[in-house]
């Protein structure tokens, strides 16, 4: 087998089986097959897609490429979430004890953001103590007894994912649906769920910013999961501006807490009670979305979805009574509100340019050596339909710096309002299931 060939075939718009997807991944990831071969490959399949066969083919060959997690050990179902990014995406802190609290098991393997604020893991490391470093029989047992438990990503986790990504990302072939879904099914598969929820976002704060790109991305990343023996489904929700009303590590551990009381933003409640219900139905815990959803709105009532939250906080470390008393949190030095420049409505909140201003006070990476700042960020206090006064706070900024002129700048710049009433973003566009 030659690599020239395959490229060759690639580009003549044929399919590969089995055996040659695991030739080219295999070849690549060990250094025989070279960076200019596998970059003409990466294009040809750029311009001429892959089949169902060929897309579940490569996902399997990045997941046999390195570590798999095994968590036959964990009793029941085990159902795993993921979002393809967003600002304010607080979703996994809620969804995990929420979900949890209802009979189903997490086992969350999650990694530490780069971006407009931290990943889930930074997120929780805002509570002190916390900590994710616990060998795999600890992880397991701590699923088995409390439900959830969240560890880091192993380091050998898919290797000739990162390998190709890296490759993609140099290459202009980033943009390409086979590939991006390969890329995030084979890190869900190789993290061991029976079971994968998907929210997969639209919108200007997206990655995929048109409803036509989100749905075929949800279809193909559904189609790879169950093709391969993995139940999955996705919702495609809007990410046109900010989830929820925080942006920042420790801001959105405290809207976390609120949420799962029932006293969080509409919209983080909304999309936490839709990608819930769908996982407990996977879960086999309800044998209807409404049953699910009423099974999650009362764990929120009685207080036994905090309870969860309580609990895992506390297994692996963390100070569980900032729960109770979240001024324990990382406290901002400074607290500075944007006022409104003139009554109207708000007609527009640039997600990814909010998220930047964000990431300028500190609050995400925007190298991998940078150091987060957990107690800064931003609270909106307005969303896209609300009417607003002039000098009424459209947010208010936490920061560990005196002077915030630059972050203003991009807030007044990237929030707009309108003279005429503006009518709030669709937050869920549909889901989308195995089409077989």
């Amino acid at each position: 087998m030659r690599m020239v060939d395959l490229i060759e075939k690639k580009r003549n718009g044929k399919e590969l089986s089995t055996e040659e997807v695991n030739f080219i991944v295999e070849g690549y990831t060990k250094g025989d097959i070279p960076d200019y071969q596998m970059s003409a490959w990466t294009m040809a399949v750029y311009f001429q897609g892959m089949t169902e066969q060929e897309r579940a083919d490569l996902t399997m060959a990045m997941v046999h490429s390195g570590d798999t997690i095994d968590l036959s050990a964990i009793n029941g179902i085990k159902v795993d979430k993921h979002s393809t990014g967003g600002v304010g995406d607080t979703t996994t802190l809620v969804l995990g004890p929420l979900v949890a609290a209802v009979g189903v098991p997490v086992a969350k393997m999650s990694g530490r953001g780069l971006g407009h604020t931290g990943g889930t893991i930074d997120k929780l490391e805002s509570v002190e103590g916390f900590h994710v470093e616990i060998e795999n029989d600890e992880f397991i047992r701590l699923v088995n007894e409390n439900k959830i438990a969240v560890i880091g990503q192993s380091g050998n986790l898919t290797p000739a994912d990162k390998k190709l990504y890296s490759l993609r990302d140099v290459t202009a072939t980033v943009n390409s649906i086979p590939l991006i879904a390969s890329s995030i099914m084979s890190k869900k598969i190789a993290a061991g769920a029976d079971a994968i929820v998907l929210d997969v976002k639209t919108g200007a704060g997206a990655f995929m910013k048109t409803l036509d790109d989100s749905r075929d991305l949800a279809q193909a990343m559904v189609n790879i999961g169950n093709n391969v023996g993995r139940k999955t489904m996705a919702v495609i929700s809007d990410m046109s501006q900010p989830l929820g009303f925080a942006i920042g590590n420790a801001l959105e551990v405290k809207e976390a807490i609120d949420t799962l009381k029932g006293e969080g933003p509409d919209d983080l409640t909304e999309l936490c009670l839709s990608l819930g219900s769908n996982m407990v139905v996977l879960a086999e815990k309800a044998s209807s979305i409404e049953e699910a959803k009423g099974m999650l709105i009362e764990a929120m009532k009685d207080g036994s979805a905090l309870e969860a939250f309580k609990v895992f906080l506390k297994a692996q470390g963390g100070d569980d009574s900032v729960v109770d008393q979240p001024e324990k949190l990382p406290q901002a030095k400074y607290i500075f509100e944007l006022e409104a420049k003139e009554d109207g409505y708000v007609s527009e909140i640039v997600a990814d340019e909010i998220g930047t201003a964000a990431m300028l006070l500190g609050a995400g990476r925007a190298t991998k050596e940078s150091e987060i700042d957990l107690a800064v960020g931003l609270m909106l206090r307005k969303k896209i339909g609300d009417s607003v006064k002039k000098g009424e706070s459209l947010a208010t900024i936490y920061a560990n710096q005196e002077n915030v002129d630059e972050v203003k700048e991009k807030l007044y710049s990237n929030i707009s309002i309108s003279k005429n009433k503006v009518e709030a973003p669709t937050l869920i566009h549909e889901e989308v299931h195995f089409n077989k």
